[in-house]
């Protein structure tokens, strides 16, 4: 490989109709994978070392990618081979137009190696490899497929799959008898010596360990289509719900225009923040954000706690929030969104992908399109409590503040928060 740092795009001429494609990665020692954190996909977007990365997917100019950032250099010494795989998601490998694998230098954008496979019916592929010879990376086509999906693919290699759950019957009815005779009273306890001692709050509900943890290949992708999904029929109404905003920027460029007066960043040094306004139950309203370390709380209202500030989008991680379902009764509505802090006057030519992965039930994700307007701030996903259900909503909706108003005010008053705003700093 001429370069280190690349990114693998897994494409298709765009079109109603055909199967999603993901793309992912396996990193292998001996033909094996070490251990399920191995295995880069969307529901495991990035490897511990940081060497890859799943950065979602994006339609542009007649064809859909779903890429994945590979960095060789930080590549662990002991990965011999960084397998690069993909699945279709709703039909087969046959049923997708102008398939190809494609190799790019992540700094230059030329293109390093391109395989374009023949397929009919396979539902997953090996496209092709990274591999080490005489201490150097070469990549090579593959071409391999499978009928079985992502997850033949998977245990081929060595990953533990989750199995479809089941609800496990209710118990036996047991009839209840006579209720025992009551203790006898006994000599009262002498008084405490001091005030008593404030618990520390309860832990967030978590599953037992489980050796090895298998890894859960279910997901739902949210479109214009169908923007919406319930988690209470996903089972994800408990635990902690971890909202993901990963992005980069596909293009530099030196200023504000371009042909059709279409917004441009204007320099590298982007900085977006992740943020949620929330309104609780009992009426209470507020934002988490980084301006004024409004960061949040998982253990106290509002049960929402911000992590992370990615400002080159090269963070493997990017932008977190966390959501503690276990306090579900205690939302009205969530609303995440991202604004721009600093570094560029609009979204153009920046690609992110949103994904809300619960503790228990199938991820959900979606990518945003592409921006062609002035904006700064963009409503990513709505989450509501109906009381009988725990809803995600799409919004993926770009606004543009008027001349002297915040983005946190613009989208309050686009989604009638109607709170009051002071200016903040990080």
């Amino acid at each position: 490989m001429p370069t280190t740092a690349l990114r693998v795009e897994v494409g298709r001429r765009s079109g109603p109709g055909g199967p999603d494609v993901d793309a992912s990665a396996l990193l292998l020692v001996s033909g094996k994978v070490r251990s399920d954190g191995d295995f880069v996909f969307y529901n495991q977007p990035a490897h511990s070392s940081g060497a890859v990365r799943h950065e979602g997917t994006r339609e542009a100019g007649g064809q859909v990618t779903d890429t994945l950032f590979v960095d060789l250099a930080r590549v662990e010494p002991a990965i011999e081979r960084v397998v690069l795989a993909a699945s279709a998601d709703g039909g087969t490998f046959g049923q997708v137009p102008g398939l190809y694998i494609r190799v790019v230098d992540a700094r230059q954008g030329s293109e390093v190696a391109r395989f374009d496979p023949t397929a009919t019916v396979e539902t997953a592929f090996v496209l092709g490899e990274f591999y080490r010879r005489q201490g150097a990376w070469k990549f090579r086509a593959v071409g391999q497929g499978y009928g079985s999906g992502l997850e033949g693919l998977a245990k081929d290699f060595g990953i533990t799959v989750d199995e479809p759950q089941h609800p496990s019957p209710p118990p036996p009815a047991t009839r209840v008898g006579r209720p025992a005779a009551a203790p006898s009273p006994q000599a009262a306890a002498p008084p405490p010596a001091g005030p008593p001692v404030p618990l520390p709050p309860p832990p967030m509900t978590v599953p037992p360990a489980a050796s090895p943890t298998p890894v859960r290949l279910s997901k739902v992708t949210l479109t214009k289509e169908a923007p919406s999904v319930s988690l209470t029929k996903q089972g994800g109404t408990s635990g902690a719900l971890r909202v993901n905003l990963n992005w980069q920027m596909r293009k530099q460029f030196s200023g504000w225009g371009g042909k059709r007066g279409r917004a441009v960043a204007t320099h590298a040094d982007l900085d977006l923040d992740l943020c949620a306004l929330y309104e609780l139950s009992d009426g209470r309203k507020g934002v988490v954000q980084a301006l004024g370390n409004a960061f949040g709380s998982l253990y106290r209202p509002p049960y929402i706690h911000l992590d992370g500030d990615d400002r080159s989008g090269a963070v493997a991680s990017g932008e977190n929030l966390t959501v503690n379902l276990d306090h579900k009764q205690s939302f009205r509505r969530i609303l995440v969104f991202v604004t721009i802090y600093e570094g560029a006057r609009s979204f153009a030519d920046l690609h992110a992908t949103v994904t809300l992965q619960p503790q228990n039930g199938a991820a959900v994700d979606f990518s945003l399109d592409e921006c062609t307007v002035p904006s700064t701030v963009c409503a990513l996903a709505l989450i509501t409590n109906t009381g009988a259900d725990l809803l995600v909503q799409r919004e993926a909706r770009y606004l543009i503040p008027e001349r002297g108003v915040s983005p946190q005010r613009t989208i309050d008053h686009a989604y009638g928060w109607g709170m009051n705003w002071t200016p903040g700093r990080k």
